[in-house]
């Protein structure tokens, strides 16, 4: 498959989406600001990306934590995994919070996210008086035990 992309401010920098290793399902998202970020212990920050995609009509883009950040540092995507619609011409951004006891910096060119492209179906959701029933049932928020 390929994602046509280009640079959302033509006059920055950016770092070309990629994917580190054969077997990686996300491509490594990185900072594009020229400035260094400083994220504090429960601050959130929009981070740019400086790229622009156009992701094929069925598909998404998901946004997803790097879990190195996280177990390091406790930095994680806030809203993961963000969605990237097919119809988004905007510029990517990482909104990324810190659960750390440290601020965190996010310098030109780190490492941020990760990129998943998943394919994905629309449902019609169509009103029923008569919907099947299972052993779990109304079992809410821990029914199953684990």
């Amino acid at each position: 498959m390929e994602i046509k992309f280009r640079k959302y401010n033509h006059e920055a920098d950016c770092v070309i989406p990629s994917y580190a290793t054969d077997g990686a399902a996300g491509m490594d998202l990185s900072s594009a600001s020229k400035e260094t970020v400083h994220i504090k212990p429960g601050e959130k920050k929009l981070i740019p990306t400086n790229l622009l995609i156009e992701i094929p009509k069925g598909y998404e883009g998901q946004v997803r934590p790097r879990s190195g950040l996280a177990l390091k540092h406790g930095i994680t995507v806030l809203n993961s995994p963000g969605t990237i619609d097919s119809d988004y011409r905007g510029e990517v951004k990482v909104l990324l919070v810190n659960h750390g006891d440290e601020t965190f910096e996010v310098n030109y060119g780190d490492r941020i996210a990760q990129l998943v492209i998943a394919k994905y179906e629309k449902a019609v959701l169509k009103f029923s008086d008569d919907i099947s029933e299972t052993s779990r049932g109304s079992g809410g928020y821990g029914s199953t035990g684990k």
